[in-house]
């Protein structure tokens, strides 16, 4: 009995053998090619679990872009005949002697020099060009809120949070000076915010919490309390209560 069983487990075995040798066979270049695609050195691979997963605030670029309504000057120093003075469209365009249209909204002077010599190229051997921003807009701050008088001012020089209500006319009497809003743009998707309490710096006489204002940046002066419930306080002049009929 236990021979025929021997005899039949060899026979199986047997049987499955080609089966098996096949099978290593085809699972070998696999694990080949899993072994030669690995990296050769031995440096770890990078950690994404670390990753930050919220979008971070960047920086502006400190260079001017050029905005719609901005004119410059363009020179060529060999073809003087291509001078000339453009005006940036509402679309973004300007307007360029033997060329055409070209956008140009958004770019930076030297990213604006580089757009002309390729643009030109095509006509003059490696041009040489020169690219003076005539007229800009001009850096500026917005107040709203309760101050004197809401609007956008223009930046001449340095101006702190005080120095710019002041320049819109100071608080009203229903501001709240202790929650004073700054707004400033990181980047075209992000605004940060913060909260400054002038009461208490001018109370203090220390200005050293004073933030620097930036071109573009929006100060609000919310409403205080009193300010907010004063349409629902009686008028003193008709008299304190009125008998409800």
């Amino acid at each position: 009995m236990k021979t025929g069983v021997g005899f039949v487990a060899g026979l199986f075995l047997c049987a499955l053998g080609p089966l098996l040798c096949a099978q290593q066979a085809s699972v070998q270049p696999v694990a080949t090619s899993l072994v030669s695609s690995a990296p050769a050195s031995n440096a770890p691979t990078p950690d994404t679990t670390s990753q930050p997963t919220t979008p971070q605030l960047q920086q502006r670029d400190s260079r001017y872009h050029l905005a719609a309504g901005d004119s410059f000057d363009v020179s060529f120093e060999l073809s003087p005949e291509f001078n000339q003075t453009v005006v940036i469209q509402p679309d973004g365009y300007v307007t360029l002697k033997a060329v055409g249209d070209v956008k140009v909204v958004s770019q930076t002077i030297p990213e604006l020099t580089q757009t002309l010599r390729t643009a030109y190229s095509k006509m003059l051997n490696d041009p040489l060009i020169v690219v003076v921003l005539k007229d800009f807009e001009k850096p500026y701050f917005i107040a709203d809120g309760q101050v004197g008088h809401p609007g956008r001012y223009d930046m001449r020089g340095t101006v702190t949070l005080t120095e710019a209500v002041a320049i819109a006319g100071g608080f009203t009497e229903s501001a709240k000076h202790s929650q004073v809003l700054l707004f400033r743009r990181v980047n075209d998707q992000w605004l940060s915010a913060k909260i400054f309490n002038i009461k208490d710096m001018q109370k203090k006489g220390d200005l050293h919490e004073d933030p620097t204002l930036k071109p573009g940046d929006m100060l609000v002066v919310p409403k205080n309390m009193l300010s907010k419930l004063k349409p629902f306080i009686p008028n003193s002049g008709m008299g304190a209560y009125t008998q409800i009929h």
